[in-house]
């Protein structure tokens, strides 16, 4: 169960940059995006928007306060509204009966608070290097994408903005937001929508691939 919550907890970490970072399907797409006249025009605007070693301010300082935020949330939950509509024979919500998803964890694992933050702090101080990795071909794939959703003179006048200390200090921040204790506070209440949401969720999934066979066992597929 540790592993599950630790996973929802880099996905909170991980949609505001995906989704920051998503080209919008309603913007209008400029033709010609591989003229190096407009890639040249897009690199000082992305630099601008995306230093080198954004990831690290992104993660590093703040994340342990963030991340206990999320777990308070996680561990406040009943368990019974989780687990019962998983379990089809009512027994898991008999068992939980009106104790949180924290008094459970706690009872399973005394520890369990301590070693889930430390977890996590590993976690983050182990991602922050792979990420600074990758980070190159992420200023790249946005250059791309500016260039390709606006016009030289567009992009000419991000450029200027910029230049302004208003469009400086924009710049800077930016990214950042995203990671701002108040946005993160609005994706908490995505997770337990979520986890009450699953179970329905799931039934979909099955009923949309109910027409196929089920996939084969791992000794079917070596």
């Amino acid at each position: 169960m540790r592993h599950q919550y630790l996973a929802i907890f880099a996905l909170g970490i991980a949609t505001p940059t995906l989704a920051q970072q998503a080209p919008s399907t309603t913007s209008p797409v400029v033709e010609n995006a591989a003229d190096p006249a407009r890639i040249a025009a897009a690199k000082p605007v992305v630099e601008k928007l995306w230093p080198l070693g954004t990831y690290r301010r992104m993660m590093d300082g703040s994340m342990s306060k963030i991340m206990d935020s999320m777990m308070e949330s996680m561990m406040g939950m009943k368990a019974s509204d989780i687990v019962g509509p998983m379990d089809k024979s009512g027994k898991a919500a008999e068992v939980a009966g009106n104790s949180s998803m924290g008094e459970l964890a706690i009872k399973a694992d005394p520890n369990f608070r301590e070693r889930t933050r430390l977890m996590m702090d590993a976690m983050m101080s182990g991602m922050i290097p792979i990420m600074e990795k990758i980070e190159p071909q992420v200023v790249e794939n946005l250059t791309k994408i500016y260039a390709r959703r606006f016009s030289t003179a567009q992009l000419a006048d991000m450029s200027a903005f910029f230049a302004t200390p208003s469009g400086k200090a924009y710049a800077e921040q930016s990214m950042l937001v995203f990671m701002d204790p108040e946005m993160i506070q609005g994706m908490q209440a995505f997770v337990p929508e979520l986890m009450k949401s699953m179970p329905d969720i799931m039934k979909k999934a099955e009923a949309a691939t109910k027409h196929l066979p089920p996939p084969p066992k791992p000794s079917e597929t070596k």
